[in-house]
């Protein structure tokens, strides 16, 4: 469709996330954003462009507060009616199409990190563009300095990072007004708890938490050593002390439920039938990786699956406790995490370990935009961006209906998925944009 500077989207079912409630009303969109909105029989403007939701469900544009964003599918998130992506970790530099596209792009808004800090040997190999590796805290603060000229919004740290490391980039961020980020997963010598006392806010997984139950223990080790653990129903007073903990720091969970769920679920993953799914399968890099990861499958699920249900019991608890739990995918990690379709996914898990339908959508939606600072998205609110996704059936009833995409509008532009998802560029092109970076990239000093 084109688009409209103006436009009433009337007469469908107001999901107001910050309110808790929803009730029939009208939308007023002008030059991208929510002029106002009008309950049912107020007055409505005249002589307006009108976009007919009657019998429809409108919620703000979903959030997806973990993944790693790439232009090739990037347009798959907003045909999800995810319209905005907190970018944990990657490259700044690279995504920059991205993160200042224009307002109705056919592509996510994109809250990044730059590459992640690691500590010797690294994760993911030596230093590059996408890593940072270091046992010097010296070298840790240069970096941070370096992300922060380069733009990031926040700094991700890693697993194998030393403790006076992590300290240390803690501290140089905190003089940025720079929020620090963590992914504990394999960690060795950091727990949960350390690096809350550290300052580090961000606890993506819900990861460091069983290091710090289960002293000594990490993914990596031999697990019959601790054989003794039973993951299947975890310990839950020793999680809700840790909680209590923890949240004395006020730090933020992402659990990716979907991570874990879809390596536990092979090979019969969740994997809905819709035009989304369908234009990944056309994602050759995608599937490639997700297949050749699916070879190794009952070794993901001994590495990686196991915790699954540690990490839900983690996130209930720490959410009961009115802790910060916000809902993220880590696509395209491990197995089968479709882009933005796992968002959907993210919620349905939520709504499974205890939240209700609302809540998981705050949980993607306002209480997302809150927790990173984002005051001009997340709820249907006047002077807010116009993102928005109608649907065809109402998510409160039942979470799953958030699947049933009607139309999506990013920035005021009303698309329908297909219309989004003609927009994914060829191979060719992304190879362009990676030689050009690439080119770019070799003139930064790593």
């Amino acid at each position: 469709m084109n688009n409209v500077n103006h436009v009433l989207i009337q007469n469908g079912t107001i999901i107001d996330v910050e309110n808790g409630s929803s009730f029939i009303g009208t939308i007023e969109v002008l030059e991208g954003k929510i002029r106002k909105v009008y309950k049912q029989g107020d007055l409505l403007p005249t002589g307006i462009g009108v976009q007919d939701a009657e019998g429809k469900y409108i919620i703000p544009g979903l959030i997806d507060m973990h993944c790693h964003i790439n232009e090739g599918y990037a347009p798959h998130f907003v045909a999800a009616g995810v319209t905005s992506v907190r970018n944990t970790a990657g490259n700044v530099t690279a995504l920059k199409r991205l993160i200042h596209a224009s307002n109705d792009a056919p592509t996510p808004r994109v809250y990044s990190a730059d590459r992640m800090i690691d500590g010797s040997p690294g994760q993911w190999g030596p230093t590059s563009f996408g890593n940072f590796v270091t046992d010097n805290p010296e070298e840790a603060r240069k970096e941070v300095e370096r992300q922060v000229k380069a733009g990031a919004k926040f700094v991700k740290l890693y697993g194998w990072i030393k403790p006076d490391v992590m300290e240390a980039a803690v501290d140089e961020a905190k003089k940025y007004g720079l929020e620090v980020s963590c992914d504990l997963l394999n960690s060795k010598e950091v727990t949960a708890l350390d690096a809350a006392r550290m300052g580090v806010t961000w606890f993506e997984h819900a990861s460091g938490f069983a290091q710090e139950i289960y002293k000594g223990w990490n993914p990596l080790v031999d697990q019959s050593e601790w054989s003794h653990i039973n993951w299947d129903e975890p310990d839950k007073e020793k999680i809700k002390a840790l909680c209590e903990q923890m949240l004395t720091y006020n730090v933020k969970l992402c659990p990716t439920l979907v991570l874990f769920d879809q390596v536990n679920l092979f090979p019969e993953i969740w994997k809905p039938n819709n035009a989304v799914i369908e234009s990944t399968y056309s994602e050759t890099g995608l599937t490639k990786q997700w297949e050749s990861l699916s070879q190794h499958a009952q070794g993901l699920k001994e590495k990686n699956g196991f915790i699954g249900k540690f990490t839900k019991e983690v996130a209930k608890t720490y959410f009961e406790m009115g802790g910060t739990v916000v809902a993220g995918t880590d696509t395209p990690a491990l197995m089968w995490t479709f882009p933005g379709m796992a968002l959907h996914r993210e919620l349905e898990l939520f709504v499974e370990i205890g939240l209700s339908e609302m809540e998981a959508l705050q949980a993607a939606t306002s209480k997302a935009a809150q927790s990173i600072g984002l005051t001009d998205v997340g709820s249907i609110t006047p002077g807010k961006i116009a993102d928005l996704v109608i649907l065809n059936e109402n998510p409160l009833e039942n979470i799953e209906h958030t699947k049933t995409i009607h139309r999506v509008m990013k920035g005021g532009k009303v698309y329908t998925q297909e219309e989004i998802l003609s927009h994914i560029p060829s191979d060719e092109f992304i190879n362009e944009l990676m030689k050009e970076f690439m080119e770019e990239w070799g003139e930064v000093t790593v």
